[in-house]
C-alpha cells in the first residue's frame, strides 16, 4: 500500500510538471479574435494575475499563468489560446531574452483605470475607442469638462479624448449643419455648461480643460486621442488667451493677429502651423493633411496605407509596445483630421506610422513631464470615410483589425510602462 501511494504521488507530480502551467494567447494570424484578446489580458490583470506581454513574439502575444477560470474565459469570448508546460514557457522567455533577438517580455500586474472624455450627447457613430472598448469588454468611465475641472483626472491612469473640438468652434460644422437638431443641441449643451462652470465662452472653458489635461500628463498620466481631438487639443494649448473664434462661434470677432500670437512651446506635437480662419472651411489649421494628400499627393482609397516602424524591443520598449501587430502595413482611413503634415511636427515627436509617399504621419507619440501621449489620425480604422449619420461599425465583423489593435495597444501600455525612450 505504501509503495502504491508513493508511486501515485510521484506520478501526480510528474503529470503536473508536464501539464499546462501557462496559457499563451497568440497574436499572429492564428488568433481568431485579436481585439477580444486584449480584453482577456485586461480581465486577467483585474484578477491580480500577472500577464507577460511578449513584444515582437508572434505579433505581441500574451503569456499568462494557467488557471481553469482563465481558460474558460478564453473559450467563452472566442479567443484562441495554447496550453503550455512550464518548460515550454521558460524556453520562450529564454529565447526572447537573447540580445540577438529583437524581442522582449514586459510584465503587467495592474489593470489601468480608464476614462473617456466624451459629451453627454455623443452619437453612436462618434468614437472608435468606445466601440472597441465595449467590444473587447474593457470597462471605462465617461467624464467630461465638469468632472475634469472637479479634479477627477488624478483617479485615472489613461485618458482618451473623444473627437472633441478643443478650440470652441463646435467642430466647425456650422456651415453644413447649423440647422440640424443634433448640432443645435451640441452648441446649447456646451454653452450651458460653460456658463454653469463660470466661463463666458465655450472656447475659454475648453482652453482651461486643455490645460488641466496637460497637468494630468505632466504628472504621469497617459493621453490618447484620435481625429480632430489631436490637432484641436494642440491648437487650444498654443492659443491660450487668444481669441481664435469667428463671431458665429463665440459672439465676437477673432483676434486678427491670432497666428502671430500662437505659443508653440505649449503644444505637445505641432509647431509652425497656421489657423484656418474661414468658418465655412471644415478644417482647423494646416496641421491636417486631408486636403494636401488628395490634391498634391493624389492619395486614393486603393493606395491609402501607412507603415508601422519597427523599434528595438529591448532599447525602445514603449514604441515597440504601441506598435505590436500582426501586420506592419495598415490600411488608411479618413477623418476630419486624417493625418499630420510632417512639416509641422516637432522634432522631438516620435513618428510610429507614416504614409511616406504622401509625406504624412498617421501615428505619433511623445513625452510630457512624467507622462506620455499618443495621437492617431483618422476616425474609424474599419470605415474608410465615415459620414455623420452612418451606423456604428460592427466590430464582430472585424475581430482581427490591425488598425483597431493600435488603439488597444495604448490601453494596455500604462500597465506595462517600464522606462522612457532612450536617447
Amino acid at each position: 500500500m505504501k509503495r502504491s501511494a508513493i508511486f501515485s504521488i510521484l506520478f501526480l507530480i510528474l503529470f503536473l510538471k508536464g501539464s499546462a502551467m501557462y496559457l499563451l494567447i497568440p497574436m499572429d494570424d492564428v488568433q481568431k479574435d485579436h481585439l477580444k484578446s486584449y480584453g482577456i489580458a485586461y480581465w486577467v490583470l483585474q484578477k491580480d494575475v500577472e500577464v507577460k506581454w511578449l513584444l515582437n513574439y508572434r505579433g505581441g502575444s500574451f503569456l499568462i499563468p494557467h488557471y481553469p477560470e482563465i481558460e474558460n474565459e478564453c473559450i467563452i469570448r472566442g479567443v484562441s489560446y495554447e496550453n503550455m508546460a512550464d518548460a515550454q514557457a521558460s524556453a520562450i522567455l529564454n529565447e526572447i531574452s537573447s540580445p540577438d533577438v529583437n524581442q522582449d517580455a514586459v510584465s503587467m500586474t495592474k489593470a489601468p483605470k480608464i476614462a473617456v472624455y466624451s459629451p453627454p450627447n455623443k452619437q453612436p457613430w462618434d468614437d472608435a475607442v468606445t466601440l472597441v472598448l465595449t467590444y473587447a469588454e474593457i470597462p471605462y468611465d465617461i467624464i467630461y469638462d465638469e468632472e475634469i475641472l472637479a479634479g477627477t483626472l488624478k483617479d485615472y491612469d489613461w485618458l482618451h479624448l473623444h473627437h472633441e473640438d478643443f478650440t470652441g468652434q463646435h467642430g466647425k460644422f456650422w456651415r453644413t449643419y447649423q440647422h440640424m437638431p443634433w448640432y443645435q443641441q451640441e452648441v446649447k449643451i456646451d454653452n450651458d455648461l460653460a456658463q454653469k462652470l463660470g466661463f463666458i465662452k465655450v472656447s475659454e472653458m475648453k482652453s482651461f480643460v486643455s490645460r488641466e489635461i496637460e497637468k494630468y500628463v505632466q504628472n504621469g498620466g497617459f493621453l490618447f486621442a484620435m481625429c480632430a481631438a489631436t490637432d484641436t487639443y494642440d491648437i487650444s494649448l498654443a492659443a491660450a488667451g487668444i481669441d481664435i473664434c469667428q463671431p458665429m462661434f463665440d459672439g465676437d470677432p477673432m483676434d486678427p493677429d491670432a497666428d502671430g500670437k500662437l505659443d508653440f512651446k505649449r503644444a505637445f506635437a505641432f509647431e509652425g502651423f497656421k489657423l484656418e480662419k474661414d468658418p465655412n472651411v471644415y478644417e482647423f489649421s494646416n496641421i491636417d493633411a486631408t486636403q494636401s494628400r488628395s490634391q498634391v499627393y493624389h492619395v486614393l482609397r486603393e493606395n491609402d496605407f501607412f507603415t508601422l516602424f519597427e523599434f528595438s524591443a529591448k532599447w525602445d520598449p514603449i514604441p515597440t509596445m504601441l506598435c505590436q501587430n500582426h501586420r506592419n502595413l495598415i490600411k488608411g482611413f479618413m477623418g476630419q483630421t486624417t493625418a499630420y503634415r510632417k512639416e509641422v511636427i516637432k522634432s522631438n515627436v516620435l513618428i510610429m506610422g507614416e504614409n511616406k509617399p504622401a509625406n504624412e504621419a498617421r501615428y505619433i507619440h511623445g513625452e510630457k513631464g512624467r507622462g506620455f501621449w499618443t495621437f492617431y489620425g483618422g476616425h474609424d480604422p474599419e470605415d474608410y470615410q465615415h459620414l455623420i449619420g452612418d451606423p456604428p461599425t460592427d466590430l464582430s465583423l472585424h475581430p482581427n483589425s490591425p488598425g483597431y489593435r493600435l488603439i488597444l495597444n495604448n490601453i494596455l501600455f500604462p500597465a506595462a510602462k517600464k522606462k522612457k525612450r532612450k536617447t
